[in-house]
């Protein structure tokens, strides 16, 4: 299966970093093909810019002949989107929600035209995506994320983009109390993880 990954994290000893290594040796070991968009190392630019804006509001009325003004790496992100079967994202949680290079990739990819089109007042995924598989970590405890934040990434993320353009495949791995968890515990996760992607994809 074609998984796409993307991966936000600025530091490339954190543990997120060992998550995609751990996702990679899966993959290989399945047979899958996979590419990674690594967001940090693309420096890749969050801000949705007046031009972006301008091609958001012309894509979802004329579609892909109003995508000429969108970003060369935005372009070359839609390509590798459009390859994909499975989408994997990993990134920390940071004020109970995404790091601003995730928000910006959803903002500047998830796109209409792109991701979706609008048919009959409704999102529809233009895109061949079987799965989606989120992964992040937090130091927040579960149910504190849950219960007293109101579990914002479910709502944003989850059921705010990828369920609105039609995705229902979605699986959330939530590592929390990462930092106070032991070293034995973050290596049983990493090991899982492996063994996961190893398998086939569960449809």
């Amino acid at each position: 299966m074609n998984t796409l990954i993307v991966f936000n994290h600025p530091y490339g000893g954190s543990f997120c970093g060992a998550i995609l290594a751990a996702v990679e040796r899966g993959l290989k070991a399945g047979g899958h093909k996979c590419r990674v968009i690594n967001l940090d190392q693309d420096d890749f630019d969050p801000v949705m810019r007046s031009k972006d804006l301008l091609a958001f509001v012309g894509a979802g009325r004329a579609g892909e002949d109003a995508l000429d003004a969108i970003d060369d790496q935005v372009r070359e992100y839609k390509e590798h989107l459009e390859w994909a079967e499975h989408l994997v994202m990993i990134f920390p949680i940071w004020w109970m929600t995404t790091p601003a290079m995730t928000k910006g990739f959803i903002d500047k990819v998830i796109f209409p035209a792109i991701a979706y089109d609008m048919k009959d007042g409704r999102l529809v995924s233009r895109l061949s995506l079987r799965k989606v598989t989120v992964i992040t970590t937090m130091n927040t405890p579960a149910d504190i994320y849950r219960e007293v934040f109101g579990n914002p990434l479910e709502g944003s993320l989850i059921k705010g983009t990828f369920r609105q353009i039609g995705i229902e495949n979605i699986e959330w791995t939530s590592l929390s109390e990462v930092k106070q968890v032991s070293r034995e515990q973050r290596e049983a996760w990493l090991e899982e993880i492996e063994r996961r992607f190893a398998k086939p994809v569960s449809l």
